[in-house]
Order: structure tokens, then C-alpha cells, then sequence
């Protein structure tokens, strides 16, 4: 069975990205360059709760829910790292499953208006999420070398 076009670039964002959370141990939940900023675990929890934001706007009819405040203070809340990647994986893998169901056509349908990639295909947000991904896994890659530590190259060995 050829790869999901789709499915494929999601998982491997995962792989990405769990790679250089390796070197991570759960004391490290709570580490953070700032108080502002989000936590460790904060980082990982807020790529999982944004994977479900993309899958959910780009697949409803009212597109996306714009509270951000709220999406805010539901990721202030995760204080394990353990935890928090239990949410990216379930994420990762409830938008797998989804995205390869989905046919060519489904996935070329427009984005329903507002704000947020309105009329773009729904295939942009498997971009879109690769994009966001590799984001946090920059910033998780300072937060690691501020520990102390080397977080391997992403992609492989």
C-alpha cells in the first residue's frame, strides 16, 4: 500500500520532533528560559493542542476557534513532560488516521472563511502543522542546550 500523502509528513513530524525532546527527562517539565514562556512540557502540550486546532478548523464548517486566551490557559495547565507527549502522540495519531481516510477531493476542498487560511485547500494544514511543529522543536532545541544538553539531529542518525 503506497504511503499516505497526507498522513506521511505528520507522522514524520513526530519522529522530528521526538528526536530532539530525547534528551528531556521529566525533571525538565517545568524548565523555562522565562517565566513568561512556556514550560518544556508547556511546548510540547501547546504543538499537540495546535495539531487538534488545525485538524478541527480546517476540517469544520466554521473553520477555526479563534479563543485564543483559552487555548492559552489550557497548555498553562500541563506541568508533566511525560504527560504532554502522550497528548502530541494521540494527536499525531488521531490526525494519521484521520488524513488517510480522507480522498483527494475531500483534501482539495476549501477552508471555510475567516481569518485563518480561509479558501485554501484542507490539504495546506498538513503543511501547516509540519511548519508549527518544526517551530517548537527549534525553540525545544535552546531550551535543551540551555540544560546543558545536545539534542540529536532530527532526522535520523
Amino acid at each position: 500500500m503506497a504511503a499516505n500523502p497526507y498522513a506521511v509528513p505528520i507522522t514524520q513530524a513526530l519522529q522530528f520532533f521526538s528526536r530532539t525532546c530525547s534528551v528531556f527527562k521529566e525533571e525538565d517539565s517545568g524548565f523555562t528560559p522565562t517565566p513568561s514562556q512556556f514550560t518544556v512540557a508547556q511546548q510540547v502540550a501547546h504543538v499537540a493542542q495546535t495539531i487538534n486546532w488545525f485538524m478541527e478548523g480546517g476540517f469544520r464548517p466554521e473553520g477555526f476557534d479563534l479563543d485564543f486566551a483559552a487555548h492559552h490557559m489550557a497548555v498553562r495547565q500541563v506541568t508533566s513532560l511525560t504527560a504532554a507527549m502522550a497528548m502530541l502522540a494521540k494527536a499525531v495519531d488521531d490526525a494519521a488516521a484521520f488524513l488517510k481516510e480522507q480522498s483527494a477531493e475531500q483534501m482539495m476542498t476549501p477552508i471555510a472563511d475567516g481569518p485563518i487560511m480561509a479558501g485554501e485547500p484542507r490539504a495546506a494544514i498538513v503543511a501547516a502543522i509540519a511548519e508549527h511543529t518544526a517551530h517548537h522543536r527549534g525553540s525545544l532545541a535552546v531550551y535543551a542546550r540551555l540544560l546543558g544538553y545536545s539534542p540529536p539531529i532530527p532526522y535520523g542518525e
